[in-house]
């Protein structure tokens, strides 16, 4: 059975997609700790991180960079942090987050709250600083 990702990679579900290519997407977390949330996943469905293999797992480290260089231009930040959980769903991927303290990635918190518009308007935001 699919994911929940790889329905938002195929456009089963909708997401607010910050950035696409052939390997990796990324799009706006549905229960963010922090504005600018923002997952990064392989288009390949594999459970696990560290069953990608070595030159795929760099790779999506380097989108990820492209990725949160968009998010800390768009949302104050001091930087953003990034988590590798992996027991919410069983596909790999990467949460990036703007943080200013260790305790803005806690994932304990409750989520926030933000409306369509917000998301739409903070993914639109973080789109239009990610380097080409």
């Amino acid at each position: 059975m699919a994911s929940i990702f790889t329905k938002i990679i195929n456009r089963e579900l909708p997401a607010n997609v910050i950035a696409d290519n052939k390997k990796f997407i990324a799009f706006l977390d549905i229960h963010p700790i922090a504005k600018g949330h923002t997952l990064v996943v392989p288009k390949v469905e594999v459970d696990y991180i560290f069953d990608l293999a070595d030159a795929f797992l760099s790779e999506i480290m380097l989108f990820a960079k492209s990725v949160s260089r968009g998010i800390q231009a768009a949302v104050p930040c001091v930087r953003v942090g990034i988590a590798v959980v992996g027991l919410e769903i069983p596909h790999a991927h990467l949460h990036l987050v703007p943080i200013n303290t260790v305790h803005d990635i806690d994932f304990s918190k409750a989520p926030l709250s933000f409306t369509e518009k917000e998301l739409a308007d903070t993914a639109k935001a973080i789109q239009a600083h990610i380097p080409s």
